[in-house]
């Protein structure tokens, strides 16, 4: 019988082999302009303030080594996801592969797509030495370095409309019990309780992965990455797919909510125009907003996931994206990887890249930043994102980017079939079981 480890190898193996086949299908045209020159290759998300910051930095960059060129291309996040791994399967992956760790970097690793960086790391110690806590531990698989952190992350929290919630007379919940109640509060009042881009499916994941962290624990969802028979049974995962299911029962989510999408930022706008009460979003959120709608930022409150009441969860676990990742292609010439490399020790998190973030209102988990945080133009939610952030008891990677990518599909599925009430809580459990192995 072949081992977990080879299993898994065979299993990455064939995904990427067959997203390859998909490529070649098409017309293998995805990795065109990596071409055969020295120049590096760079595909990023859209959307602020990242894709600006990271224009801005490869523009300097670019201009500062005339002979370590770097193109850069951003896809929208739903989009890349799939393009990416056909690419990559395909051996004509971009030079720098944006990322988010997880079981979709353990994938790239088991089929050998992606550099090993810890050799790098004895001449290049600030790779891994200037990030705080377990943002650095992102980029980690099997105690060696793949991924490098690229932006600021940030953990999920529950926004608010402090407008909103003031002419109600109400304060933001603090517990699950109050959670519900607002719902009849806002329902009464013509507002949504809560926005949700269900479409994106990975918006709806966020309320079962806090839940079953309040109610069991970080180990609940630890037991599932370590392949444990039977771990998707676990009655702190039945108790939040049952709290789900009232939750959408009572109304909790705005009307349509599975044709609303994340990357219009359609969710945002609900709650910035007064439509939606509350929102569960990345810790980006705050900086799109600040972005997009400037005016609307002294109304925009943010506090951590509410306790469940009888639960045994740490309150201040996060879950969420620690930060993104840059990892390296291992099919990039030795030109191209050396480019990046360079990239990624002089200019990712240097002064002006992490004053970018400080400006769009983010705040990077980088060490020695504290004065910066409490300059100029900084804010309370940089500095208690930070605070958050820094002294987690556990920082819990998004479920669809810490499973495998297979294992991550079918949890998207099914979790959205909860939320239209169309599965129940036992059918999502048997169904996730089935993937164990």
């Amino acid at each position: 019988m072949a081992t977990r480890t080879t299993r898994a190898r065979l299993a990455a193996v064939g995904l990427l082999s067959a997203l390859a086949l998909v490529t070649a299908a098409c017309g293998g045209a995805i990795g065109e302009r990596a071409g055969a020159s020295g120049q590096a290759t760079m595909w990023g998300i859209t959307g602020a303030p990242m894709q600006n910051i990271l224009e801005q930095s490869v523009e300097d960059w670019s201009s500062a080594h005339p002979d370590q060129q770097i193109a850069v291309d951003f896809f929208g996040a739903d989009a890349y996801k799939s393009k990416v791994r056909t690419a990559v399967g395909a051996d004509e992956g971009p030079t720098l592969i944006y990322g988010w760790g997880g079981g979709g970097l353990k994938a790239y690793v088991d089929a050998g797509k992606v550099l090993d960086l810890t050799p790098y790391l004895a001449d290049r110690p600030q790779l891994r030495d200037r990030y705080a806590g377990a943002v650095a531990d992102n980029g980690v698989i099997d105690g060696r370095t793949y991924g490098i952190p690229n932006n600021a992350g940030g953990p999920v929290m529950l926004y608010y409309n402090k407008t909103l919630f003031a002419e109600a007379g109400v304060a933001p919940p603090a517990t699950w019990g109050e959670l519900m109640a607002l719902v009849g509060v806002f329902a009464e009042r013509g507002v949504a309780p809560i926005a949700l881009a269900g479409q994106s499916r990975w918006t709806s994941m966020m309320w079962l992965e806090y839940l079953v962290d309040r109610i069991g624990g970080a180990e609940v969802f630890k037991s599932v990455l370590a392949g444990e028979p039977n771990a998707w049974a676990h009655p702190a995962m039945r108790d939040a797919l049952v709290k789900i299911q009232e939750l959408v029962a009572a109304g909790g989510f705005a009307e349509g909510f599975s044709s609303i999408a994340a990357d219009n930022k359609a969710d945002q706008a609900l709650l910035r125009t007064g439509r939606a009460a509350m929102l569960l979003q990345l810790g980006g959120t705050y900086a799109a907003i600040k972005n997009d709608a400037p005016d609307f930022v002294d109304q925009l409150g943010y506090v951590p996931f509410p306790i469940v009441e009888g639960g045994t969860g740490d309150p201040r676990n996060l879950v969420g994206n620690p930060a993104n990742v840059w990892s390296i292609s291992a099919q990039a010439t030795p030109e191209q990887r050396d480019t990046a490399l360079d990239y990624l020790t002089e200019a990712v998190f240097d002064k002006p890249y992490v004053d970018a973030f400080l400006q769009a209102g983010s705040a990077p988990a980088v060490v020695g930043i504290q004065d910066e945080l409490n300059g100029p133009g900084t804010t309370d939610y940089m500095r208690t994102v930070y605070g958050w952030t820094t002294g987690a008891p556990n920082y819990q990677l998004s479920w669809d980017q810490a499973l495998a990518p297979d294992q991550a599909a079918a949890l998207l599925t099914n979790l959205e079939l909860v939320f239209l009430q169309q599965q129940t809580p036992d059918q999502f459990i048997a169904a996730m079981n089935a993937t164990i192995g």
